[in-house]
């Protein structure tokens, strides 16, 4: 097994909400992409709350999110997997999120994308309760979470709700 390592962040000083997702997976490995797989879900998502038409292109695709104060990194910073199964990761070691949220003092509100993402953040750093950080775990956006995407639609909508709440004025 090659240890493999993540991405690092699409995030600015715009960013009030963060997406963790546990570990890119083959695809999105290969691809130097996040969530490349054609069968996830999360671009589709994404676009479909915010009732715009989804674009092919990647750098298209982070323009989008970062336009809409979202940011997007992984829980893990590398670790041994064989496949793309989160059940498959083995010594994981965590991205540094004390410096992360002290560069980005914007960011309010962190959601996982999926249980490894919760749990692994839960397991290796913990949720604060003296940070003004709201956490959120999310179904997983990807095809191996066999929700059904209305029910996921429907789920991450809070994105919308969280956005709407934290406008100034």
């Amino acid at each position: 097994m090659n240890l493999l390592t993540s991405f690092q962040p699409i995030i600015d000083e715009r960013s009030r909400i963060l997406i963790l997702g546990s570990m890119p997976g083959v695809e999105s490995l290969n691809l130097h992409q996040y969530y490349a797989n054609p069968r996830n879900q999360f671009w589709k998502i994404l676009y479909e709350l915010f009732a715009s038409q989804a674009s092919l292109e990647y750098a298209e695709k982070v323009s989008f999110i970062m336009s809409k104060q979202i940011g997007v990194w992984d829980v893990i910073e590398n670790c041994y997997r064989e496949g793309s199964l989160d059940s498959k990761i083995r010594d994981a070691k965590v991205n540094d999120f004390s410096g992360l949220f002290k560069e980005y003092p914007n960011i309010e509100t962190v959601l996982f994308n999926g249980s490894k993402a919760y749990e692994t953040y839960k397991r290796f750093i913990g949720f604060d309760v003296s940070s003004n950080l709201t956490f959120h775990k999310l179904t997983s956006s990807s095809p191996a979470n066999t929700k059904k995407y209305e029910e996921k639609l429907r789920e991450w909508s809070v994105i919308g709700d969280i956005l709407k709440d934290q406008s100034p004025g």
